[in-house]
């Protein structure tokens, strides 16, 4: 199994920066596509960013601009930089990475973090 572990979030006001990171441990054989999603209360859960294992990135139109989407593969890790932050960006964060295990090496599933709260309130 894999395990995500999430940190960052808080409570900032409009127009402030959170640094949200998440770490992959277990029996990982390999990462492929790392992201981050959110949901706000009574919506969907939604796609933030995305990142592959070649580092090409993806982000959700109402954040291109203002939030970043990196890697670091030696560590396992997944990070999302969030600038200029508005209240609409209130909402629980959610890591999620793509891998294969020991046990099923050529097989990908998706992994999910416990969720970050991100308040953007004055």
């Amino acid at each position: 199994q894999v395990q995500l572990v999430e940190s960052g979030g808080g409570l900032v006001q409009p127009g402030g920066s959170l640094r949200l990171s998440c770490a992959a441990s277990g029996d990982i054989f390999m990462l492929g596509t790392m992201g981050w999603y959110r949901q706000a209360p009574g919506k969907q859960r939604e796609l933030v960013a995305s990142i592959t294992s070649g580092s090409s990135t993806n982000y959700a139109d109402s954040v291109k601009g203002r939030f970043t989407i990196s890697r670091d593969n030696a560590k396992n890790t997944v990070a999302l930089q969030m600038n200029s932050l508005k209240s609409e960006d209130t909402a629980v964060y959610y890591c999620k990475v793509a891998a294969t295990t020991f046990r099923t090496p050529y097989n990908y599933y998706d992994y999910w973090g416990q969720g970050t709260q991100v308040t953007v309130s004055s």
